[in-house]
């Protein structure tokens, strides 16, 4: 194979277009095949500017003249499409006479290309952007059903080790006549209600760094000292409780529908995990909650019953009364306490 056969082959390979011209007419003295097939076959005594459209004899003044090299990018039309050219041309010389070389490149499909690469990176961007929305409502979603301690171990190995917290305090607090409200009341209106009233009582928990830990049907249980330790555990708790009261009496004097509660607090040990592998539930159960679940059923409505083993914690901070021995169910005889109001305006309590 010869050089120039070699040159042609290479010139093809790369997709440019290759003519050689005369600079006194523009003549041809050389094409390639990509050339031909882009602008199609120079006939006899047919120049440059007739092949190229858009490419004027005045445009190569100076570069004829004067050596400088010519580009331009020109739009031609090609069987109802229009192909955009990269145009070179430079001086050359062969045997005392001027030539001009010029060097075409399609780049169309680099444009195309260009473009595809910019709507992919823009749809790349945009999912990655709702693929964060996603993970961020994901994240609030699990917040809400677990401690963020505990969401950032399972977050971190995909499980939850039960934890044993020995020193945490319990508030339950049940509603009275709840059964026969529902019954009677339209549903959403009985979940409008609930709604108000529980997320009022979750912003009371979060003042005093407790934990929501879940609401069962009327019921709202929250704990104080896990996942993290609170040395002021039984007074977290206990001011939780008042407030609850005292905002359903402010809630009560300006709606149509009143409520009243039952309120016990536990004190003691608990054990916390996730529950479950498909509906992930984060849940509390030991002997504080057990005791707390049981002491509200004593409790007057708008009253909170509470054992006597937290009297030393919280008659400090509350008006506390004895109410005597009681056998509680599954847990014995139990000496009981009432807890009154607050003796002083407490600062909301932070775990951190």
């Amino acid at each position: 194979m010869s050089i120039a056969a070699i040159n042609e082959q290479l010139l093809r390979a790369i997709g440019v277009g290759v003519a050689v011209v005369r600079a006194s007419d523009l003549g041809f003295v050389f094409h390639n095949q990509p050339f031909a097939e882009w602008f199609g076959t120079p006939g006899e005594g047919a120049a440059l500017t007739d092949a190229i459209d858009g490419l004027h004899r005045e445009d190569l003044g100076p570069l004829c003249e004067e050596g400088l090299r010519y580009s331009a990018e020109l739009k031609i039309k090609r069987k109802r499409r229009t192909l955009v050219f990269a145009i070179n041309i430079s001086q050359a010389s062969h045997l005392n006479e001027a030539l001009l070389v010029v060097e075409c490149q399609n780049i169309t499909r680099i444009r195309e290309l260009e473009s595809m690469i910019d709507s992919y990176s823009a749809m790349v961007e945009r999912n990655t952007r709702e693929l964060e929305r996603e993970k961020e409502r994901v994240e609030r979603l699990l917040l809400n059903l677990m401690p963020r301690q505990v969401y950032e171990e399972f977050k971190t190995f995909g499980v939850v080790t039960p934890q044993l917290y020995p020193k945490v305090s319990v508030v339950m607090l049940d509603f009275v006549n709840f059964t026969d409200f529902a019954s009677r009341t339209d549903p959403t209106v009985t979940l409008g209600e609930l709604n108000d009233i529980f997320t009022a009582f979750d912003r009371i928990v979060e003042q005093y760094g407790c934990e929501r830990i879940k609401t069962i049907g009327d019921a709202y249980l929250a704990v104080a000292g896990m996942p993290e330790p609170m040395p002021e555990h039984a007074t977290a708790v206990a001011h939780c409780a008042t407030r609850f009261l005292r905002y359903l009496e402010r809630r009560n004097q300006s709606h149509q529908h009143k409520w009243q509660a039952r309120i016990g607090l536990g004190t003691g040990s608990a054990v916390g995990s996730v529950v479950g592998i498909q509906k992930y539930v984060y849940d509390v159960f030991g002997p504080a909650v057990n005791l707390a679940s049981r002491l509200q059923v004593f409790a007057n409505p708008m009253k909170i019953v509470a054992p006597e083993e937290m009297k030393a914690a919280l008659s400090e901070e509350f008006r506390v009364t004895d109410i005597g021995p009681e056998d509680i169910k599954g847990i014995g005889e139990v000496h009981l306490i009432n807890v009154g109001d607050e003796l002083s305006a407490p600062q909301p309590a932070s775990r951190y």
